[in-house]
């Protein structure tokens, strides 16, 4: 989840940017969607497609670096998002927002993750058995061609 923070209260917009952005971002969900960039540069939701770099033409344009790039897309129809690295530097250089900030904080745990540390605890127990299996394997080898030298 992505929370972009531009404490406004009761401030004028050019005093907001002179304050600069914080965004802070959740990376379990890294990227986050044109609403998201829209509340965090404090711009209008035209003006930040205004800003996109989209072409109606081709999915996914080149870097553009004078515009704000979107991640890569495989269909038209899925919705823009956005790297916070990639609206940071789009806030600072085009812009020209003095302080931009990025955080990046673990998230709780989630369903997901939960579940994928369980299969990487599992796949490791079934690595160190398959490694002693191995090992004891190798040993009966071993005692098994001690014998059959001792008996030759």
């Amino acid at each position: 989840m992505f929370n972009g923070t531009v404490n406004s209260g009761n401030r004028t917009s050019d005093e907001v940017l002179s304050q600069g952005i914080n965004s802070v971002v959740d990376t379990t969900d890294a990227l986050i969607s044109i609403d998201e960039v829209q509340k965090t540069l404090n711009r209008s939701r035209a003006s930040v497609y205004r800003y996109t770099n989209t072409d109606p033409r081709n999915l996914n344009p080149p870097f553009n670096p004078k515009k704000l790039n979107p991640e890569f897309r495989s269909d038209q129809k899925d919705q823009l998002l956005f790297h916070p690295n990639e609206v940071a530097r789009f806030a600072k250089d085009i812009l020209r927002i003095k302080e931009v900030t990025v955080e990046i904080f673990n998230s709780p745990s989630s369903e997901t993750q939960n579940t994928l540390n369980a299969i990487l605890e599992e796949l490791k127990m079934i690595r160190t058995h398959l490694e002693s299996k191995s090992d004891s394997d190798n040993t009966s080898s071993n005692h098994l061609k001690d014998i059959v030298r001792k008996a030759a």
